[in-house]
């Protein structure tokens, strides 16, 4: 049995200061520390917003468009975003109190212009992989515990994706390691996930 940790883009973009703060989310840094150093997991993986500074998320690359606006990128409809996590600066580099040596492995996401990407898995046109299930299936994992930033979008997405893309993985979304942006997308995106086969935990529990 191998357990894994899977954190979600716990990156200074989307903490309190970032260009795309969720309210509390610097509050997820120490939850996750916490269940790093518990020695419960045998592989810890996170993944990184990571775009090119002209992503056609960002509203700034649709003339008349604000954030927070829906748009369209790629012929689908898309959320306008404030430019954020920008490959190499600083509100793309993971929270500085996050215990980044514990991490054994990195996956960026979000690096094709043409289309965004919430799951760690997968672009939201669900045809380019970012290689993410085939390294966990690699290492065995046989349950995969999932938290971070934010709940309503790459969390809620990531998990969604796990159970579709690693048949057999326990999935379970830690409650009290995540913060989300709106809080009826919160409530939205748990039942989403329950009802996909996502246990519903919080990190009490897995340190019990």
């Amino acid at each position: 049995m191998t357990r894994a940790l899977l954190l979600i883009d716990i990156q200074n973009g989307f903490c309190p200061g970032g260009n795309l703060p969720v309210a509390d989310g610097d509050a997820v840094v120490p939850v996750a520390n916490r269940l790093m150093k518990s020695g419960r997991y045998d592989l810890v993986v996170a993944s990184q917003d990571w775009h090119p500074a002209n992503h056609g998320s960002f509203a700034s690359q649709h003339p008349g468009k604000a954030p927070f606006e829906m748009g369209e990128l790629s012929g689908k409809p898309q959320m306008m975003w404030p430019d954020h996590c920008v490959q190499g600066t600083a509100d793309a580099d993971f929270h500085p109190d996050l215990d980044v040596a514990s991490i054994d492995h990195v996956q960026r996401k979000g690096e094709n212009v043409a289309v965004d990407s919430y799951s760690a898995f997968r672009d939201n046109d669900r045809a380019a992989l970012t290689g993410l299930a085939g390294y966990l299936a690699s290492k065995n994992v046989t349950e995969l515990d999932l938290m971070g930033l934010a709940t309503d979008y790459c969390v809620k997405f990531s998990a969604l994706d796990a159970v579709d893309m690693l048949p057999g993985v326990r999935v379970a979304f830690i409650e009290d390691g995540s913060r989300g942006i709106d809080p009826e997308g919160v409530k939205a995106a748990i039942a989403e996930m329950r009802a996909a086969g996502v246990l519903i935990t919080t990190s009490h529990d897995r340190l019990a």
